[in-house]
């Protein structure tokens, strides 16, 4: 065991990963402090090595450095993977067998972010088990040894089992939009060896992110795919988030297809060839996807949102596909359950590619009148108080079903509403849907009176 002496901003540790401001809250003796303590826990749990790979922001390679320095010196290897998207990097803890990884990247985050994603034993970090990482190195529960840091590059072994596995029924023209982050690196090739002719944008990895931030879910960054569509001949478009673990996709009319409807389509595909199969979805996603996968035979289970949450329920159900609003999707038929934006899309152009009008079969998915992600802003800490007063006190107007995994889902008879505390960042997240206009108006109206009610003074953005 050693002693350190380290101050460790509370902040940093997230619900999902470790995430901070480069220089500020996250320095590369903090990295080297986590990577000291993940390796004593990976050797705690029988393991002898951790993959590390980096997104393209230009921080990476002295905190990647610095996390395996601390890696080494708890006695475990480190596998350096370079470059490349965090699936990537998920994927280097299988193709080499040592079942623990972490991935050095801020995710969409701004440039002057970065963070670690981390899986150790084949367990994704996250709430209780990020905290114990924590405490472990404030009380010094460090192991000690000499580990060796090595090479791997898996980039090959990584698109021949994509190749190997998906196959388009005819060649498709797409745009891709890598928005300058990581997937900038693999994307091109893999479509390329898929059959696919590209219009590429922004796929020079530029840790900058000189063009537009590299976060599809947010409908401002997909225009220039958009207006690629518009100019050229291609069919589709997709768009990659910083880490490639994120995808958009865009039809050639402009229209954005959101997760929850990509999801529909994934979970017919899938569930054509896994009858009865369950498929998970986060709290924010359309009431039009759960009597879509009855209809096909299949089971759907509401969940909480959070990539890291989303995988635990995954494996312990053994569910073959699971997708949340922000774009992460989970593929554990024909591939590994973990969150791939590339993958994801080269799944979404098999479908596709069936038909001779793609942008016809993702805008003949069943739709609704909804609102994007609002946000209330309030002190750190006050989201969660706020919605545990309302769990216990309020009362909606003609509710069906209120459900309480995450927050507060709202079921009504032509519609949903939803408020959940942000683990991530001190904001309540706000989604409305609805069958029609008035339907989503007076919705509104019943959460806008409920949360007046409980905080007279609070700023609501609808």
């Amino acid at each position: 065991m050693t002693q350190t002496h380290i101050t460790l901003p509370p902040e940093i540790f997230k619900a999902y990963d470790i995430r901070g401001i480069v220089g500020k809250s996250l320095t590369p003796e903090i990295c080297r402090a986590v990577g000291q303590a993940l390796g004593s826990l990976a050797r705690e749990r029988g393991q002898s090595a951790i993959a590390v790979g980096r997104d393209g922001r230009l921080s990476g390679p002295e905190l990647a450095g610095a996390l395996m320095q601390g890696i080494v010196s708890a006695g475990v290897d480190a596998i350096d993977v370079g470059c490349v998207p965090t699936p990537l990097t998920y994927f280097a803890a299988y193709e080499l067998g040592c079942h623990s990884c972490v991935s050095v990247t801020g995710s969409h985050n701004p440039p002057d972010y970065n963070g670690l994603k981390m899986v150790i034993a084949g367990e994704t970090l996250a709430l209780d088990a990020i905290q114990q990482l924590k405490a472990r190195i404030e009380a010094g529960e460090l192991l000690t040894g000499s580990g060796t840091i090595r090479s791997a590059d898996v980039r090959d072994a990584y698109v021949a089992r994509i190749v190997g596995d998906v196959k388009l029924a005819r060649p498709l023209k797409i745009v891709i939009d890598c928005g300058n982050g990581v997937a900038g690196g693999i994307a091109p090739a893999l479509f390329r060896q898929l059959g696919c002719e590209l219009v590429e944008l922004f796929c020079e990895v530029d840790g900058n992110f000189p063009n537009h931030h590299p976060d599809p879910s947010k409908p401002e960054n997909l225009q220039d795919v958009i207006r690629a569509l518009q100019e050229t001949d291609a069919e589709i478009g997709l768009a990659f988030d910083g880490d490639g673990d994120r995808l958009g996709v865009v039809t050639k009319d402009g229209e954005i297809i959101f997760p929850d409807r990509q999801l529909m389509l994934f979970a017919a595909d899938v569930l054509s060839r896994v009858p009865g199969g369950e498929i998970i979805y986060d709290v924010k996603c359309t009431r039009l996807l759960a009597p879509f996968i009855r209809e096909r035979g299949g089971r759907p289970t509401m969940w909480q949102t959070g990539h890291a949450l989303i995988k635990k329920k995954l494996k312990e159900t053994g569910a073959p596909l699971a997708g949340e609003m922000s774009g992460h999707v989970f593929f554990k038929e024909r591939w590994f359950g973990f969150d791939d934006g590339l993958y994801t899309g080269a799944r979404l152009l098999e479908i596709l590619a069936r038909s001779a009008d793609p942008s016809a079969v993702l805008k003949a998915l069943p739709n609704a009148t909804s609102t994007p992600e609002l946000n209330i802003k309030m002190a750190e800490g006050e989201p969660f108080a706020l919605l545990d007063e309302l769990k216990a006190s309020a009362r909606f107007t003609d509710a069906q079903e209120v459900i309480t995994i995450d927050g507060l889902r709202v079921e009504y008879a032509d519609g949903f509403g939803l408020a959940r505390p942000s683990n991530t960042t001190p904001v309540v997240v706000l989604r409305f849907e609805a069958d029609n206009p008035a339907a989503l108006a007076r919705i509104q109206d019943d959460f806008r009176r409920v949360l007046q009610a409980a905080r007279p003074a609070l700023a609501l953005p609808f």
